[in-house]
């Protein structure tokens, strides 16, 4: 049965002739090595000097231990440099399908100036030269060396959140997952947006904007493949690979998820959300209506895009009673 896709929001619509230019809607595996090379508009990884932003924050790259019999992992850390005191910190990782990005993009240094927070983003190995568990390893191990070394760069150890966006916001939902189940850190929070979790890529959502906007079906394909190769879409897949398939969501932290109405994810996401109500968790779900995938990083001036920014500062505040 063919599904009629939601429509676009209309401002957004406007800029996404542009946005495929550079990031076509459908990404095959033979597109990975161009797309790492990206070098124009959003995917300039940004310099320290332009993440200092003129003197807010000190920012230095620390290599730290990796997981067991893997190699160091490299964390970014931006700190403001007007804090007096010890400051929550985000544990921030970045997107890319799986396959690609950087930890010095999306750094959500935002939320940093609007509530004083300690940034940590984390670089992993990526895709398909290193697949799962690699990724999500990475990711671990920057967490524990960060909750650990937390007061050493000016953080709270005991007021951690984990956030990330696309695939980086899956990674964060399988950190969690490892956390709680490793009696690892106890992060107070997570921030997924539009999280790629399900690694099954057969929702409603994903067939209906099969094609359009950004990151659709045969991207997601392409991403899940190079993770887990063949057994992408089998029974053996792990849930701190595809948190989606965790049989178990309760005892998390809070969530917040975050998601567009007109793209691939939608239904995975809001299933997830709905899933962490049902285990007597806690999460607030927001979907985007027109929102196509990343919409508002790749259109941070539209109406949709400051609402959504805005809800997540909302709920970070909230979260931390400041």
């Amino acid at each position: 049965m063919v599904m009629t896709p939601p429509p676009f929001d209309p401002e957004l619509a406007a800029h996404l002739e542009a946005i495929h230019e550079a990031l076509p809607p459908t990404i095959t595996p033979d597109m990975i090595p161009a797309g790492r090379q990206m070098n124009g508009g959003s995917f300039v990884p940004p310099t320290n000097e332009e993440l200092a932003c003129d003197g807010l924050f000190e920012v230095e790259e620390r290599v730290v231990p990796g997981p067991p019999d893997a190699p160091d992992v490299a964390l970014l850390i931006c700190r403001p440099t007007s804090a007096a005191d010890r400051r929550p910190i985000v544990y921030s990782i970045h997107g890319g399908g799986m396959v690609a990005g950087s930890h010095r993009l999306g750094t959500p240094l935002d939320w940093a100036e609007e509530l004083g927070l300690v940034v940590v983003s984390v670089e992993y190995r990526l895709a398909p030269e290193h697949p799962h568990p690699a990724p999500v390893e990475d990711c671990y191990a920057g967490l524990l060396w960060t909750v650990e070394h937390a007061k050493e760069i000016g953080g709270d150890p005991d007021r951690v959140i984990l956030a990330g966006g696309s695939a980086g916001g899956g990674l964060a939902a399988a950190v969690a997952l490892l956390a709680r189940d490793r009696g690892g850190p106890r992060v107070i929070g997570q921030v997924l947006m539009c999280p790629m979790l399900d690694d099954r890529n057969d929702t409603p959502s994903a067939h209906q904007m099969a094609g359009l906007g950004v990151w659709d079906r045969t991207s997601n394909e392409t991403g899940w493949s190079a993770l887990l190769g063949e057994a992408r879409g089998t029974g053996d897949v792990s849930p701190y690979a595809a948190p989606a398939r965790a049989g178990d969501l309760s005892g998390l932290p809070p969530a917040f998820i975050d998601v567009g109405s007109a793209e691939t994810f939608r239904d995975e996401d809001i299933a997830y959300a709905s899933r962490i109500w049902q285990a007597g968790g806690v999460a607030e779900l927001h979907v985007w209506p027109g929102g196509f995938h990343g919409f508002d990083s790749l259109v941070p001036q539209a109406v949709l895009s400051v609402e959504a920014r805005e809800a997540r500062i909302r709920w970070l505040r909230r979260l931390l009673g400041e």
